[in-house]
């Protein structure tokens, strides 16, 4: 039986598919994540307002490109940024 909780919050999720195919649907992230294409929206919303993705569009599609400077925001992990946390995850730099 899968736990009941992961250790990284839905944008942490959503940026990590983004980062891994900055091309992906919204719709596509959402079934990855399990969780809706209109959560999707709003945290890639709140993303962009921190300026950790930015929206590129490419003809009918966005591609979405990760700033690895911006720091982490909580205090416990704040003195790493979202390049270091990239690269744990998804095993390679930005």
């Amino acid at each position: 039986m899968p736990a009941a909780w992961t250790f990284f919050s839905n944008h942490a999720h959503v940026l990590f598919c983004l980062a891994a195919n900055p091309g992906m649907l919204l719709r596509d992230v959402a079934a990855q994540v399990g969780i809706t294409e209109r959560a999707v929206q709003r945290i890639v919303a709140d993303l962009e307002a921190a300026g950790v993705l930015a929206r590129v569009r490419e003809g009918r599609r966005n591609r979405y490109k990760v700033d690895p400077r911006v720091s982490l925001r909580h205090p416990v992990e704040a003195h790493r940024n979202i390049g270091d946390l990239l690269a744990l995850v998804l095993s390679r730099g930005l």
